[in-house]
């Protein structure tokens, strides 16, 4: 590794790859026709200044991670052409040694997307998956990551290369990341049900990928989609909606994750966009303590938990890369050794910032700036999910599973049921815990 190598990684603590593209937004008026007036064969339509920006994941949760004070390079793939320079133009806005990482293919297109957003009408998206679709293993010289504790993958099904073959790439990327001792986190996108990622079959994917990765943070829709598309569209036919985040029970993801513990992951992370975050750990400590350079510095602590913190009440201007940013609080608040309920409150403290601005990453502050903030008792969105079992106080659904524990000694973990637990006040963390938790809390304590 070079000298000049080796300065480059010497303040680096994560590495975030995959996907990222050029957003162009025209500036325009509002018509009285609506599309229609706009749309028209060989009509000259007159709009404004073009509004120039990053965005997926390497875009979204790199900078968030740069913004809140940790050291980040990023690698997403790019083509030599003007949309390729334009990125890197924008990238080095942020500081001259944030396109330093990037992948440049000669010869290759890069990623972008035409935003055409006239006022009070849905948005239309055209976009160029560009050299995004060609990311490969060899792409990434280990020689890279030298000195990174975490290496963050974003967006594979928005990326061919990924998910053809079963995943092939994918797992081979991952599995050369590992090897190097790194710690592995993963993020999706949901794909478009009728395009080549939206008919892939993601488990096999998964069965390839997962054993590689040690945080997994999809959303709640896109992994019901990807692993259960049945009752996706079972859900979407019952609640005639396509928002099926309120329908996240516990019961469901508890199954989810519990899954997602079985492929291989010892860290399963929940979106749930304003309802929230869920967390789910393992019971092996011996995965928990083989997670690589990023392993959190309590492993005791991070054994067996299943939590989930709601959301901060704030004045939503956007939401644009809200959950890559809420993913970068969560892997900030790891690599700085804090608790889970620590970690999960800082990710979702960094999510209400970033919606609090239109763009993907101007609302977020300095890890400090935001810990001072959330001392100061900002307020939190109730909790409106369905939690049977769930207390909002540790110490309340230890005891509920302390005499569970005590009255039926057998009691398996999984079978735990009753009616959700109503709360008056908040617990001063406002972190919710699992069922689970509990049970195998309390029968810890009932050995001990």
């Amino acid at each position: 590794m070079s000298l000049s190598a080796l300065r480059a990684n010497a303040d680096v603590e994560v590495v975030v790859a995959g996907h990222i593209c050029l957003d162009v937004i025209p500036a325009m008026q509002a018509k009285k026709d609506g599309m229609d007036a706009i749309l028209v064969p060989g009509k000259l339509v007159d709009i404004g200044a073009a509004v120039i920006s990053t965005g997926g994941a390497v875009s979204n949760t790199g900078l968030a991670l740069h913004r809140l004070g940790i050291g980040t390079k990023l690698m997403g793939k790019i083509g030599d052409d003007l949309f390729g320079g334009a990125i890197l133009d924008v990238l080095r806005g942020y500081g001259q040694e944030l396109a330093g990482g990037m992948i440049v293919a000669p010869g290759e297109h890069t990623s972008y997307s035409l935003v055409i957003s006239p006022p009070n009408i849905d948005r239309i998206f055209l976009h160029c998956t560009g050299a995004n679709d060609t990311y490969s293993a060899d792409d990434l010289p280990i020689e890279a990551l030298r000195g990174a504790r975490l290496f963050h993958f974003g967006y594979p099904p928005l990326m061919r290369n990924m998910y053809e073959d079963g995943g092939m790439e994918l797992a081979e990327l991952l599995s050369r990341v590992k090897e190097a001792g790194l710690t592995v986190s993963l993020d999706l996108a949901k794909p478009d049900p009728e395009s080549p990622a939206g008919l892939a079959d993601w488990r096999s994917v998964f069965m390839k990928a997962l054993p590689y990765v040690d945080v997994f943070l999809p959303s709640f829709e896109e992994i019901l989609y990807m692993l259960r598309r049945e009752d996706y569209d079972r859900l979407l036919a019952v609640h005639d909606t396509n928002d099926l985040l309120p329908f996240a029970d516990g019961p469901l993801l508890r199954e989810l994750s519990q899954e997602l513990l079985e492929l291989g992951v010892s860290v399963v992370v929940l979106k749930l966009g304003e309802h929230g975050l869920y967390l789910r750990t393992t019971d092996n400590r011996e995965k928990l303590t083989a997670m690589g350079a990023g392993t959190p510095a309590d492993v005791d602590a991070w054994l067996d938990r299943e939590l989930l913190v709601p959301c901060f009440e704030v004045e939503v201007a956007g939401t644009t890369g809200a959950g890559d940013c809420t993913i970068a609080g969560f892997i900030a608040g790891m690599l700085k050794g804090l608790s889970p309920e620590a970690v999960l409150n800082g990710a979702v403290a960094v999510g209400a910032s970033n919606v609090e601005h239109a763009d993907a990453t101007s609302g977020v502050p300095a890890w400090e700036t935001l810990q001072q903030r959330m001392a100061t008792g900002w307020r939190r969105k109730a909790v409106t999910l369905t939690l049977p079992g769930w207390s909002s106080e540790a110490a309340g659904a230890a005891a509920v599973a302390a005499e569970r524990v005590a009255a039926e000694p057998t009691a398996a973990k999984g079978q735990v049921e009753g009616k959700p637990t109503v709360v008056t006040g908040q617990a001063a963390a406002g972190v919710w815990y699992g069922p689970l938790e509990a049970v195998t809390r309390a029968a810890r304590m009932a050995e001990s």
